[in-house]
């Protein structure tokens, strides 16, 4: 079995050395089971939705809410968790957010009323942001540099397991038990989490540095608020007082973050990372990705049971074809990218999407059939697949070993701050489109967003051509 050296305690890379050694299959699990965890939870909220809002009484703004709620903390305070994990521990605040996701979900399985389950859900997104950049980071630091690229496609392919299952976990447990136990399964996992991530990964840190407090209030608020004041507008207007007030003040805080950032010496996010033309543009890359892709989704895992009549498990058994092929992709894609380089393949993955989120809106109606989305949805698993493993490849090799830690946290803010961007968006485009009024309102709306989040991906597909080619 292949083994991996456990990293030291000194130096800023924390690179593996001689010495005790874990199985290769251990780290992966340590921590690719906590961020299963998390990405599962995404899905399985989206396809149990429908059953949420009838037993809880809920309005599709509390829809969005809880999908949102997720997201907001979650997309504010990735950048802050790896700050701090690079600089307290990165396993030590791995393992809180582990326990704090495991003790909210919990939380959502006991709520009764549409706010328990919103704040409940905020609570796993403050978990959540610390599980999903400190697990890519924590396997960088213990990978060596030859088995780097395939331990970082397999990680992806375990994203794309939790996206994959989450849907019929959903159904399946909505069909067979009751919506809340799609939370309490998260208990359980969660504890093995723990013990196993206290078992297999050791402490690393970067660079002794000084913390930078103001530049974690200045980020965790701006993005704060530039994400509610996006989810506000679809809600109350884009017009609205508050939700001007909102973005406006988001805008003026994150400038002021790089302001500071420029200026003091102990920067949580070095703007000298954004000169890397990789770097920077993967990040322009990936934010186009989750706006057109998850606002896409998030209409879509409801469209077989509100416009087509499908059960929650029917309904999440039908987006396999899309939510499978991830799972297979994503780690012959960490495999190859070395061979094929990341940008051919991130390049290709955008097109593959952009194609197939036409498709569905060429082809979608209240009566369509089945078989007529098979294909389109099979193109854009295999979208996602070819993008997962090499943008967080790119990531990180366009970074020096001791950024990755702040790399991997900007890449995966910049991917919520999409999710929850193009959930408000082409959630609104849908209102303006259509409804939930009958199966035909609902598939008016659905081609109207889906459009867009296909041209949307189109541009980011466009802009990955400016990404480094092969061996630069």
């Amino acid at each position: 079995m292949t083994t991996l050296d456990q990293p030291t305690r000194s130096g800023a890379t924390q690179r593996p050395v001689a010495g005790t050694r874990r199985p290769l299959a251990a780290v992966l699990a340590a921590v690719g089971i906590p961020m299963f965890m998390v990405t599962l939870d995404n899905l399985v909220v989206t396809t149990a939705l429908p059953v949420i809002r009838e037993e809880l009484g809920a309005s599709l703004g509390h829809l969005q809410w809880f999908v949102n709620a997720y997201t907001l903390p979650f997309a504010a305070l990735l950048l802050t968790a790896a700050a701090l994990g690079d600089r307290m521990g990165r396993r030590r605040l791995f393992l809180v957010g582990i326990a704090l996701f495991t003790l909210a979900s919990a939380a959502c399985a006991l709520a009764t009323e549409p706010w328990m389950l919103i704040t409940a859900r905020a609570l796993q997104g403050v978990g959540g942001a610390a599980v999903m950049p400190l697990s890519l980071t924590l396997l960088a630091t213990a990978v060596p540099d030859r088995l780097r690229d395939p331990a970082i496609g397999i990680w992806g392919g375990i994203s794309g397991l939790g996206v994959a299952v989450g849907p019929v976990v959903g159904g399946a447990v909505v069909k067979g038990l009751d919506w809340s136990w799609i939370f309490w399964l998260n208990v359980p996992v969660g504890l093995v989490a723990i013990v196993l991530a206290r078992l297999v990964l050791t402490e690393s840190r970067a660079a002794a540095t000084r913390l930078d407090p103001l530049g974690l209030l200045l980020s965790a608020t701006g993005v704060l608020a530039l994400v509610w004041g996006v989810i506000r507008g679809q809600e109350h207007g884009w017009t609205a007082g508050p939700t001007l007030a909102a973005l406006i003040a988001g805008g003026v805080l994150l400038v002021l973050f790089v302001g500071w950032e420029r200026r003091t010496p102990t920067p949580m996010l070095p703007m000298g990372l954004f000169r890397s033309r990789g770097f920077r543009n993967v990040n322009g890359v990936t934010l186009a990705f989750s706006v057109g892709v998850f606002g896409s989704v998030f209409l879509l895992a409801q469209f077989f049971q509100v416009a087509q009549g499908q059960s929650p498990l029917g309904a999440g058994l039908r987006t396999m074809p899309w939510t499978m092929a991830p799972m297979v992709v994503a780690p012959i894609a960490g495999l190859i990218v070395n061979r094929v380089g990341a940008r051919t393949l991130i390049v290709t993955g955008q097109a593959l999407l952009a194609a197939a989120l036409g498709w569905i809106a060429i082809v979608a109606s209240p009566d369509v059939a089945y078989a007529s989305l098979v294909p389109p949805f099979l193109l854009a698993g295999v979208g996602m697949g070819l993008t997962f493993a090499p943008t967080s490849t790119l990531a990180l090799a366009s970074v020096s070993p001791e950024a990755q830690g702040v790399a991997s946290g900007t890449l995966n803010t910049i991917r919520e701050l999409g999710v929850a961007i193009g959930v408000a968006a082409l959630a609104s485009i849908f209102v303006a489109n259509g409804g939930y009024g009958s199966s035909e309102a609902f598939t008016d709306g659905l081609v109207a967003a889906v459009g867009v989040g296909a041209a949307v991906v189109a541009l980011g597909a466009l802009l990955a051509l400016r990404l480094p080619g092969r061996g630069r």
